[in-house]
């Protein structure tokens, strides 16, 4: 035959320096790669030094974006040095696996693997990942639902055969079955000895291997339509070409090296029909590409293996050098001396197990004896940043691409914000011109899907000039980027275009209240207009007093920062006033007969009305809402949650006295009020925090007293209440409440004025359940450290 077959383990530099040398010895004149043909035009974008791996091809279906898939390369990945000589030498390249758009039209016939079944093997599968859903795909990593299990690659969804049941399927790792014969447990570790280290090309040997392998395995049928297509290329590459080289996953040699009729191969293939699809490059990450995050032919280690493909020598020593630094950048004080002995560990310790030299197992194992100190979070940094690592890699500026990616990587310039594979903060300052330029690109990008930055939950929604991000760049928004490019050709362009549609569709008023903020947040303003148009419709359909309470804060908010991030809110202030004059004229017939739950509920929207009413800019909003909660504070069939809240925030908003409230909570701790109906009261009362028990002696003490007097029948019943209630407040204000009862130690329940007192006799009752509960005998003589620790709002 006048081709060469390279069987290659996916992303394994061995197998990649291999590769590089045969095809400097063969000097073919043509190179055929496996991997999609569509793709063969953007082979010469490997010559541009701004394609920087990790980069992926990403295909899709013309017409549906988020039918596609991604095929990896590292730097390390055979195919990548294989095309990379290829393309430095003009030696014209191919791919020739079977095409993407055959497996859109769901065409393939594939069975379904049987549960538990990992799939086709991790270590061979042939190199593409599978985004959406995608009916059939060449191959590869599914982000989304996988089928297949999270042990091996599946080559795109798998159809169910007759009955349901799994066709056959190949062996689950035939590099793990060549290690295992090898007397080697981990496949990593003997592909490491045999290749990473030895360099040992072993084409020859592993074709061989693979053929026993395949000669008692069961064929795949997804297998079989992709090594016919393969074989037809190569027939005809042969009419024009006498010196071919081959690369493609081991597992495909002995199919291409088989006589196989030409019309056999043309009976699988014949009939299928093809999408229109479209490709391109897009930078991927290290931490994509590994296994553990789904990818089927990723590899555990892309980090150690772009060290080991890029060291020219002293692989350990440097290696070692690079923890070190990774450890000091967390202010861990790592010396020269701690990474002189632990390379001198880690080459001890391959002596011992009789390897050529120190692998990955060995330096790890000797960074964290020597430079981790054995702890099992320094050891996670350095895998982490090393191991796996946070390279991301690059595509040129003119690569080929939706206009709305064009637009994107340009707003990033003017913003000055790198995509970057390595999760980072960024603190912004809305009053800074850079600063509220990205904070609106970041809004823009969630409103299309492309969750870049998410907004840090201490920040989120507190409205201030500030705002705090965690920024991460993830590969698949490419694809929600091709997605979006059916909105519009701009960010800008594509989101109020996203947010109109999502204003059109809406059904509840809660929904288009969420666009309102989002077009503040994002400065949507063509789409302003029409979200504003929305709400006030809805808002005149919508009877449910809930819904219209939940629409306010957001409103309110979005009404006192507008002028934050310069955005014009006329028409707004309308809709907010309109809202709040149906909530404070219904609210009086929703407040009645409620249950436990629609109290909670209710509860919750009055505390958020009620914070939003506070932001307005509007005495006599303020005047009318806090007149409603006074009328209906004093009614007898409220909810004891929601009388307890109502008086609460009154008494902060200054309307009731402190001699008023000591009135009002006596009536539901009475003897002969329900007790739970008492702690549903002291509840709604106390959920604004702790610290007016401890400045309010005469309330804490008519507090205590109705606990005291609460039957031991109904405590438990009124226990996780008041559990509740007081879990919520601060340590700090529980230690003080502590303090606060306990009084000086000793004193008598009635006696002393620094505290309510403290008596021994009832706190021994307790000292069987704590003795219960911690698993020893607590005696009287122990009393005094507990109390103590009560005291401080603690127990111990």
């Amino acid at each position: 035959m006048p081709e060469r077959l390279y069987g290659i383990r996916h992303h394994g530099p061995g197998s990649a320096r291999a590769v590089v040398q045969e095809l400097a010895r063969q000097r073919p004149e043509v190179l055929l790669v496996e991997g999609p043909p569509e793709a063969d035009g953007l082979v010469r974008w490997v010559a541009d030094a701004g394609l920087e791996p990790p980069v992926a091809l990403l295909g899709y279906a013309s017409d549906d974006p988020r039918r596609a898939a991604f095929w990896p390369f590292a730097v390390f990945s055979p195919e990548w040095q294989a095309i990379r000589w290829a393309v430095d030498n003009d030696v014209p390249v191919r791919f020739f696996d079977l095409p993407f758009a055959y497996r859109l039209t769901g065409d393939t016939k594939q069975p379904t693997p049987a549960p538990g079944d990992p799939g086709p093997p991790s270590s061979e599968a042939p190199g593409g990942e599978t985004v959406g859903p995608v009916e059939g795909g060449p191959g590869g990593e599914t982000v989304g639902p996988v089928e297949g299990g999270p042990g091996g690659e599946t080559d795109g969804p798998v159809e169910a055969g007759p009955g349901g049941e799994a066709g056959p399927r190949r062996p689950v790792d035939p590099i793990g079955e060549l290690a295992a014969a090898a007397g080697y447990d981990d496949p990593e570790r003997w592909w490491e000895d045999v290749v990473e280290h030895r360099g040992m090309p072993a084409f020859e040997a592993i074709a061989e291997a693979m053929t026993a392998i395949r000669d008692n395995s069961p064929e795949d049928p997804d297998d079989l339509v992709r090594e016919a297509y393969m074989r037809t290329v190569l027939r005809e590459t042969r009419k024009k070409y006498s010196e071919i080289a081959v690369v493609c996953g081991a597992w495909h040699v002995p199919a291409l090296a088989r006589k196989v009729a030409v019309k056999d191969d043309a009976a699988l293939l014949k009939g299928r029909r093809k999408a229109k699809v479209d490709f391109t490059w897009v930078p991927w990450t290290y931490g994509r590409l590994a296994s553990w995050s789904g990818y089927g032919a990723g590899v555990s280690s892309p980090g150690w293996y772009h060290h080991l493909f890029t060291s020219a020598g002293e692989v350990v020593p440097r290696w070692l050098v690079d923890a070190a630094g990774v450890l000091r950048s967390e202010g861990v004080p790592t010396s020269s001396a701690h990474v002189i002995e632990a390379a001198r560990l880690a080459e001890a310790l391959a002596t011992l197990r009789g390897r050529p030299l120190a692998g990955l197992a060995e330096v790890t194992e000797a960074a964290e004896a020597v430079m981790c100190d054995g702890e099992p979070l320094r050891v996670e940094l350095i895998s982490r940043k090393l191991v796996v690592g946070e390279r991301l890699g690059g595509v040129p500026d003119d690569m080929p691409a939706v206009p709305l990616a064009k637009d994107l990587a340009a707003q990033q310039r003017a913003a000055r914000l790198k995509p970057e594979a390595l999760e980072r903060a960024l603190d912004l300052d809305l009053r800074k011109e850079t600063d509220l330029r990205r904070s609106r690109l970041l809004h823009r990008l969630r409103t299309i899907e492309v969750p870049w930055g998410e907004p840090a939950a201490t920040r989120r929604g507190t409205g201030t000039f500030r705002e705090e991000w965690r920024l991460r760049w993830q590969p698949e928004f490419a694809v929600r980027l091709v997605e979006g490019s059916m909105y519009g050709t701009t960010v800008a362009a594509a989101a109020t275009a996203k947010v109109v549609r999502a204003a059109d569709r809406a059904e509840t008023l809660a929904d288009v209240t969420a666009l309102v903020e989002t077009c503040l947040l994002a400065d949507l303003a063509e789409a302003y207009p029409q979200v504003l148009a929305a709400l006030d419709a809805r808002a005149a359909l919508d009877a449910d007093i809930t819904h219209l309470m939940a629409a306010i804060p957001a409103l309110a908010r979005t009404l006192r920062y507008g002028d934050v991030r310069r955005t014009d809110l006329a028409g707004l202030a309308t809709v907010t006033a309109s809202l709040l004059g149906r909530v404070c004229a219904g609210l009086p017939s929703a407040v009645g007969s409620l249950s436990d739950e629609a109290a909670k509920l209710l509860r919750d929207r009055v505390d958020g009305v009620h914070a939003a009413v506070g932001l307005l800019e509007d005495d006599g909003l303020r005047e009318r809402w806090l007149s409603t909660l006074e009328s209906l504070a004093g009614r007898a069939d409220l909810h004891g949650l929601l009388a307890g809240r109502l008086t609460r925030l009154l008494l902060d908003a200054g309307r009731l006295d402190g001699a008023e409230v000591r009135r009002r909570l006596r009536l539901p701790l009475t003897v002969g009020t329900p007790p739970a109906h008492g702690a549903a009261w002291v509840e709604g009362f106390l959920a604004g925090g702790g610290l007016l028990l401890v400045h309010d002696e005469a309330l804490l003490t008519l507090l205590d007293d109705w606990l005291a007097d609460i039957p031991a029948d109904a405590f438990d019943d009124v226990l996780p209440l008041l559990r509740r209630t007081f879990g919520a407040f601060d340590a700090g204000e529980r230690r003080a409440i502590g303090e606060r009862v306990a009084g000086p130690r000793g004193a008598a329940r009635d006696g002393g004025s620094d505290g309510l007192g403290f008596d021994p006799q009832r706190a021994d009752l307790v000292l069987p359940t704590l003795s219960a509960l911690l698993g020893h005998d607590i005696g009287p003589g122990g009393r005094g450290a507990i109390t103590t620790s009560a005291a401080n709002g603690e127990v111990r």
